[in-house]
């Protein structure tokens, strides 16, 4: 999984004149991919989310477990750790997917091939 990470950060580097703060979640394959894009010319920090055991019960079966805290971390440069957050990207993937139901798995409409899933997200 280190080749999607190093092409998003290969590719987000090259829209980026300045020197920005970036926040990623704990996915280990964003450390090398930042630093073979951005070396030290970026402040990075990662936040890593804890979560509580899971509730097997029925009712709450596809329910996610709930975050009892994040840690946050200093990867390189010098983030502002109160602007250290992963929300406008997760907030970003909820409306892609409230937007279009199909990515939703529980769905008859679930694409289950990457060439009809790239046609559907290139219609976004």
């Amino acid at each position: 999984m280190l080749a999607p990470a190093w092409h998003f950060m290969n590719d987000l580097a090259g829209r980026l004149a300045n020197r920005v703060q970036l926040t990623t979640d704990g996915h280990k394959a964003y450390l090398s991919a930042v630093e073979d894009n951005f070396g030290a010319n970026i402040d990075y920090a990662m936040l890593n989310k804890i979560y509580g055991k899971p509730d097997e019960s029925p009712e709450h079966r596809y329910s996610p477990a709930q975050c009892m805290g994040a840690k946050k971390a200093l990867i390189s440069g010098n983030p502002d750790f109160k602007h250290t957050s992963t929300s406008y990207a997760e907030r970003q993937n909820l409306n892609i997917r409230m937007g279009n139901r199909r990515f939703t798995r529980l769905t008859n409409a679930f694409p289950k091939r990457l060439r009809t899933t790239n046609m559907l997200l290139r219609l976004r």
